[in-house]
């Protein structure tokens, strides 16, 4: 049974948020998310993230271990003392939520956390972490309006076709034709694959109605990105493909994720919870604690230097 002494409150840093964005764009070569679960992909690696960071600072020893590569070869999990570590973070971006959270963080006791689907290759006896990120998104247009007004960060993405981000033969795109119909000058950040697969970004500016080619080895684009909404329409266009893709001025999305904490509330193993009912959702009440678990980790390592 939990306490409220063994709820474990991590600090954010915005350095976490660009860390997730940098997996969430690793992760589309393999998967066609919505805006809205590439947020919760930048929120689950937020968390690991800051996972990873508060072991480090604690003194509490762990491997990182690839994770099944046909399920999806760009994850690492935290093994601690030989137990895979799968941590399921819950965003909760609802102000009020976030509000009386913050006030009182021992509420989540009385809450619920959802089970993830079991990730391939797990034991028994490996662990289920559970955690919350509290932290707001702007998501329309108007918001995210506010948030460069105020000087707030933000990403804005567009994600492209799967024909674009994993093409049925690998051979290059050739020749890049892009155009903007804005008005003014625009920056445009192009993510994708080389020849090898590797990643490779390029950074390009284009003057207003003005087509620019650009000649570079991208034999897949996985995301556009830029630092200000377009005022019309961008156009992009492989030479070698014949494909052309217009994106609209709407069709830019932000999955800047703005974090304000991150607590890990308990675990249980896989076992423990195929014992119990197949549901859902858990009693966050009913976990067990984690500053136990790292005690026990920490001895553990002890020892077996002895």
């Amino acid at each position: 049974m939990l306490s409220p002494s063994d709820l474990l409150r991590l600090p954010y840093t915005p350095d976490l948020t660009e860390g997730g964005i940098s997996y969430a764009l690793l992760a589309l070569k393999h998967k066609n998310p919505s805006c809205e679960q590439l947020r919760q992909t930048v929120a689950q690696a937020i968390v690991e993230l800051a996972f990873r960071r508060y072991l480090s600072q604690q003194d509490i020893p762990y491997d990182i271990t690839a994770a099944t590569p046909f399920t999806d070869p760009t994850r690492y999990d935290v093994s601690l003392g030989g137990h895979r570590c799968d941590l399921n973070a819950q965003l909760i971006s609802s102000r009020r939520k976030i509000s009386e959270l913050r006030r009182d963080p021992n509420l989540l006791l009385k809450a619920s956390a959802m089970v993830s689907p079991e990730p391939v290759g797990l034991s028994d006896h490996d662990l289920l972490l559970f955690s919350f990120l509290l932290g707001l998104t702007a998501n329309s247009s108007s918001d995210v309006k506010k948030t460069i007004a105020a000087n707030q960060p933000n990403y804005l993405i567009h994600v492209m076709p799967t024909k674009w981000r994993n093409p049925q033969h690998w051979k290059p795109l050739g020749a890049l034709n892009l155009k903007s119909e804005s008005s003014s000058s625009l920056q445009v950040e192009i993510s994708g694959q080389d020849r090898e697969r590797e990643k490779i970004v390029r950074l390009v500016t284009l003057p207003p109605k003005t087509r620019i080619t650009l000649d570079e080895p991208f034999y897949s684009i996985s995301a556009l990105h830029v630092k200000n909404i377009p005022t019309a329409r961008v156009g992009l266009r492989s030479q070698a493909h014949g494909e052309t893709h217009i994106i609209p001025s709407l069709e830019w999305k932000n999955i800047w994720v703005y974090g304000m904490d991150i607590i890990l509330v308990g675990y249980l193993t896989r076992g423990e919870i195929r014992q119990r009912a197949q549901k859902p959702s858990l009693p966050i009440s009913g976990l067990q604690p984690l500053p136990d678990l790292f005690r026990r980790v920490q001895e553990w390592e002890a020892g077996r230097k002895r």
